[in-house]
């Protein structure tokens, strides 16, 4: 039967500690497997110190809060400018052509004032009072698809951006 005095390891899963630095004798004598010269030959080097060059705690800046890389921005546009245009079918494009929307945004429309007459409201979002509003006035509501696809856009900017 075994006992626990008889278990040990299996041979050669236990090595014995290299001892270096101990006379030019042995295998790891005088430089001891660290090289010549340089700062790493030499004893007491920080993990973080990057040879002189500014470390990177320092090369960041100090950081308060972030910038969300995946953040989507809209154009706003309101009920009482959709009112004014006098068009029936209201795109991204007809707002455009008024000068009312720069080239290349996402529209959203929002609530403010009010619309008296059914239009088609093609968009790529609405908040709900906006809605309400031109469904009560007889019109419709339609959602553009965003233009980067899936949920989110690709993030903004380089690796540094968001630090």
């Amino acid at each position: 039967m075994l006992k626990p005095h008889d278990l040990k390891p299996d041979p050669g899963a236990k090595r014995p500690r290299k001892r270096v630095g101990r006379g030019i004798a042995g295998k790891g004598g005088k430089t001891a497997g660290r090289g010549t010269k340089g700062t790493k030959a030499r004893s007491k080097v920080p993990v973080w110190y990057e040879g002189g060059q500014q470390p990177l705690q320092r090369r960041l800046p100090k950081l308060k809060g972030f910038t969300n890389p995946f953040r989507v921005e809209y154009h706003a546009v309101n009920l009482d400018v959709l009112g004014q245009t006098g068009v029936d079918e209201i795109t991204p494009e007809v707002l455009r052509e008024r000068g009312l929307i720069p080239k290349k945004c996402l529209i959203k429309v929002l609530g403010r004032g009010e619309i008296n007459r059914a239009v088609t409201v093609r968009a790529h979002a609405v908040s709900k009072s906006a809605e309400s509003a031109i469904t009560e006035a007889g019109g419709t509501v339609e959602l553009l698809p965003l233009p980067f696809g899936g949920p989110r856009p690709p993030a903004k900017g380089n690796q540094h951006t968001n630090r």
